[in-house]
């Protein structure tokens, strides 16, 4: 059934008609939905087309304070590369929790391949967070998304299949327990490539999301973004985050990936179950965004093993078009 919101249902392959909407006017908010497509050449014969569709305004979002960006880290030589960007963010207090804490910065964790459990919270896993259609609140989330860098400074990585057909999108970076404590996001672009509008090609299954700022603050200044990386080996120990649409913590689970096919890898995390589609791959030795949860089965009919697409030119090209 794939690794979707139990709400919704594997869709069978089918194309995407490319539609535009009007923008409607309303008091205090604009609504505005359109469709743009911008063809993009992979070297094995594979087009990508970027799908730029405005979504659905969002609930106001909650006030965020940060700490101003710092230079990318080098990365570690041991169990994981130290994030770039701010390590020790500034949290500000959400309208449901009240508080004002220090975000402790990424530090390696003890390796145990193949163990899920509650993934700390530290500048890394706060740039992971969860993607909402209603309130912020528990049980409301649907999937997983992390923030990437950018020259905007404003993207977000998910699964194709998470936004397919789905507006008025809200990213919640560092969600637990029914609180958004670096505030919610809202998305104003999707673009996904051409092979998973014309066939939902489960070799594009993923997503680049455009989020509009906060109080004047863009995501990547508030958290940080982890580095897209490309033609990454298909055996890489890796750290693998996801939000369960039945908890409100997110978990972490390190493995050694292995290749599934050409152009998908699979990793073995027990427990990734509904919701945590979208969730990240990232390379223990590097830092980089390598894979989100998604692409074979959409992510992976068992709670047990997870799958990504292959990440090469066309999603390196699709975050160069949403930049």
């Amino acid at each position: 059934m794939g690794r979707h919101s139990k709400q919704r249902k594997r869709r069978s392959l089918r194309p995407v008609v490319l539609s535009s909407v009007l923008a409607v006017g309303v008091v205090g908010a604009i609504t505005a939905a359109g469709v743009l497509s911008v063809h993009l050449r992979d070297p094995r014969q594979r087009t990508s087309a970027d799908t730029v569709a405005a979504v659905g305004s969002a609930p106001a979002p909650v006030p965020v304070t940060s700490a101003a960006p710092s230079p990318s880290a080098t990365p570690s030589a041991s169990t994981g590369a130290e994030p770039p960007g701010p390590q020790n963010v500034a949290q500000a207090g959400s309208a449901t929790d009240g508080l004002t804490r220090q975000v402790p910065p990424f530090a390696p964790p003890d390796v145990k391949l193949g163990v899920t459990g509650a993934a700390p919270l530290n500048s890394e896993s706060v740039r992971v967070g969860a993607l909402f259609t209603g309130d912020v609140a528990p049980g409301n989330h649907f999937c997983t998304a992390s923030v990437i860098d950018s020259p905007g400074r404003n993207l977000i990585l998910t699964a194709a299949h998470c936004v397919s057909g789905v507006s008025s999108i809200v990213f919640v970076p560092g969600y637990r327990d029914g609180t958004a404590p670096f505030g919610s996001w809202q998305v104003t672009k999707v673009y996904t490539a051409d092979g998973w509008q014309n066939g939902d090609d489960p070799d594009e299954d993923f997503a680049v999301l455009a989020v509009a700022p906060t109080n004047n603050l863009r995501i990547e200044d508030a958290v940080g973004g982890n580095p897209i990386g490309v033609n990454a080996a298909l055996t890489v120990q890796t750290r693998l985050y996801g939000y369960s649409d039945s908890a409100e913590k997110p978990v972490l689970c390190t493995n050694v990936t292995s290749r599934e096919d050409t152009f998908q890898r699979r990793i073995d995390c027990p427990s990734f179950s509904n919701g945590t589609s979208g969730g990240p791959f990232v390379d223990s030795a590097t830092g980089e965004v390598i894979g989100v949860i998604g692409g074979y089965q959409q992510g992976g009919d068992t709670e047990d093993t997870s799958y990504s697409a292959y990440f090469d030119h066309t999603v390196a090209d699709l975050v160069a078009r949403a930049s």
